[in-house]
């Protein structure tokens, strides 16, 4: 058994993969499978109840549910500490993100934290070297990826099972659609409620999951990281930033995904806005015209926050 295997069976407190290795045993998660038909079909239900009011909606609830929430909240604040913010806008960002359905914060920060620590070998949760369908889809379908055990959860995101409003956030992650989902149809009915929860979770969902598969398949490598990421723009643009992930998988600290003025990034325009606004602070940030001499991975919280710190960015 490998080095990295051994490391892999020992990042999970019970000693199973989370990659597609680990979920050949386990059985089909057909409540996660269930909620994704449900909506599925209510996004291609939402195609015969088209209003321009209905799809402005949805526009607008994808922005703040994909960049706000995972982009800004679930990502770069939460996951990686790019940035600080006052306890309020933190949890603000948060359930912001819960209204995308990707599950709670605990859980998905976890899971992105495993995937920097074993990217693109054994013990990554969604890596196309498990096959493309797998990478985009089939991990959220089968095996523990989206399930961890308490150990798994105390070792990757202490600082979150620690505070209570995180736990409440992950334990009630779902109301957040069913609350918005009651305005919606009060005011404009199906239609407002098909577009503005139903397509808008599905596209958001699919544009996620690409940056999970498509970026680690197809795009540019400005950098010769440990792993297969790449930079895709039109993945950027559906993700609000996120599609430059090469240029994250180098700099994974940083709260600007972006590097260089032609790629768009609308999760940093969002850090820097709240930083000028004074609610954010100790923004990390790599630009081309400022890197590091050599690009480190950054593989825990503790060090992330210690490299943020030296760099003296705010």
């Amino acid at each position: 058994m490998s080095e990295t295997t051994t490391e892999a069976l020992r990042a999970n407190g019970r000693g199973v993969h989370l990659g597609k290795n680990g979920a050949q045993a386990d059985d089909f998660n057909w409540g996660t499978a269930t909620a994704m038909f449900l909506f599925h079909a209510g996004a291609v239900a939402a195609l015969f109840f088209f209003t321009w009011k209905a799809l402005f909606v949805a526009a607008f609830l994808w922005w703040i549910s994909g960049s706000l929430g995972i982009g800004m909240g679930y990502h770069r604040l939460l996951t990686h500490r790019g940035y600080k913010t006052p306890k309020w806008v933190e949890y603000f960002l948060t359930w912001c993100a819960t209204l995308a359905l990707e599950g709670g914060p605990i859980f998905w920060v976890a899971t992105h934290r495993i995937h920097h620590k074993f990217s693109d070998v054994e013990g990554d949760p969604h890596s196309p070297i498990d096959g493309k369908w797998w990478s985009h889809m089939g991990w959220i379908l089968t095996g523990q990826s989206m399930h961890h055990d308490t150990t798994t959860l105390a070792r990757y995101a202490p600082d979150l099972t620690k505070d209570k409003v995180h736990v409440w956030l992950t334990k009630y992650h779902w109301t957040s659609n069913i609350i918005v989902g009651v305005i919606l149809y009060a005011i404009g009915g199906l239609p407002w409620l098909l577009w503005g929860v139903f397509a808008r979770v599905v596209v958001g969902l699919h544009s996620t999951w690409a940056v999970n598969s498509i970026t680690h398949m197809w795009g540019s490598r400005r950098f010769a990281t440990k792993d297969l990421s790449t930079n895709n723009w039109l993945i950027a643009l559906l993700t609000f930033g996120e599609g430059w992930h090469n240029n994250h998988h180098a700099h994974p600290v940083s709260a600007r995904h972006g590097m260089a003025w032609y790629e768009i990034d609308t999760n940093w325009y969002g850090i820097w806005l709240l930083k000028k606004l004074g609610l954010a602070r100790h923004v990390y940030k790599v630009t081309l015209d400022n890197l590091p001499p050599k690009p480190e991975l950054v593989r825990d919280l503790k060090a992330a926050e210690l490299a943020a710190s030296a760099a003296g960015n705010d």
